[in-house]
């Protein structure tokens, strides 16, 4: 099924031509929980790895034998959906009860090898913003499910190229860690459903004019809507308190929904490939290739969301009637940091070190 973004509520470089300059395509992913094969693009699904390929492995020293067993993550997920809307029935807590006396594997040191976690299969056929070595058209993400690597104290990313045309046998089954550190670390398995939209530039980036117009143009706009509302007195002025809550929804459903650039005109939410990188909790924060120096795009955003609170305007149309629904709205089950996460590739050369960054 397809998953289709909803027009932006206006034309925003109509309203502002110099953003034409700062335009930019993403391909969203819209990850659904499904059961996808090797040769599809996903999210946790099986990879296209050749048998004779060495498998990633994390080789860091840190503690790798408590967390949560992989087998207790899935297993939970599955009775929570479940029971979604009734009590758990008594099996159905006895198997959760029973995941909190487990949780560790006594066997595991900390500076044993450990399997990296599939995490992301793509196909270039499928994402068109997904840029990488010439002539290689398939990327699989990897990571160690420990949030204790580098500075920022998270997973540690891999990521590999190929071309899915030299892959022979096919290795499985596919090796994985046995335990990870959080449960969100833990992706649910999807099938995703690329489309292609347009993104402008984060706001704080733009120049301080262009800044400043937005800003105006904002303000006006909320001068509207709260005319709009002036309409309909106290409670006081109705007969009848149900006369004053009809006259309220009258007055609502003539409403607009307020518009803002951030929230529903730049950056679309969710996992994405390509497109611009919000720096909506922190101020913008240069990424640089390591190597050469040149700025570095987001490659892959990894987002808890695919749409929350404040960007329901994202919402696919097919989900309209679904918005509720945690299978929708949090399909990976995926949380790291403080929600989002970003891989950065170099222009120059891919095969140059990645960077994270986070918001």
């Amino acid at each position: 099924m397809t998953r289709t973004t909803p027009p932006r509520p206006l034309d925003v470089e109509a309203a502002f031509p110099a953003l034409a300059a700062h335009r930019r395509t993403a391909t969203r992913l819209h990850p659904r929980r499904g059961s996808p094969t090797m040769q599809e693009s996903s999210v946790a699904g099986p990879l296209l790895w050749p048998a004779d390929d060495p498998w990633p492995v994390c080789t860091a020293v840190h503690q790798k034998n408590r967390g949560h067993l992989l087998s207790d993550v899935r297993l939970r997920r599955r009775i929570q959906e479940a029971a979604r809307g009734r009590e758990y029935t008594e099996e159905e807590q006895r198997l959760l009860d029973g995941m909190a006396q487990r949780g560790h594997r006594p066997g595991l040191r900390d500076d044993d090898p450990l399997p990296m976690l599939a995490v992301a299969q793509l196909y270039v056929r499928e994402v068109p913003d997904l840029a990488g070595p010439e002539g290689h058209d398939l990327l699989q993400v990897f990571w160690c499910p420990f949030e204790v690597h580098g500075d920022d104290r998270t997973v540690e990313v891999v990521l590999k190229w190929r071309r899915s045309t030299d892959v022979g046998a096919v290795l499985t089954p596919q090796p994985e860690p046995p335990v990870a550190g959080r449960a969100e670390c833990v992706p649910t398995m999807c099938v995703v459903h690329p489309e292609r939209v347009v993104e402008h530039e984060y706001l704080g980036l733009l120049d301080e004019e262009l800044q400043e117009g937005i800003a105006e143009w904002e303000e006006g706009l909320l001068d509207e809507n709260e005319d709009d509302g002036e309409g309909v007195s106290s409670p006081g002025s109705y007969a009848t308190y149900a006369e004053y809550e009809a006259a309220m929804a009258e007055t609502r459903a003539g409403e607009q929904e307020e518009i803002d650039y951030m929230s529903d005109l730049s950056i679309a939410p969710g996992w994405k490939v390509g497109g611009f990188a919000s720096w909506h909790l922190t101020d913008p924060a240069p990424v640089d290739c390591g190597v050469c120096g040149a700025a570095m795009p987001p490659l892959l955003t990894i987002d808890k969301w695919e749409c929350d609170g404040t960007s329901r305007s994202w919402l696919p149309v097919e989900d309209r009637d679904a918005e509720d629904d945690p299978s929708i709205i949090d399909p990976t089950d995926v949380h790291l940091g403080r929600g989002l996460m970003r891989v950065h590739t170099c222009p120059t050369d891919p095969a140059h070190p990645h960077r994270l960054s986070f918001q």
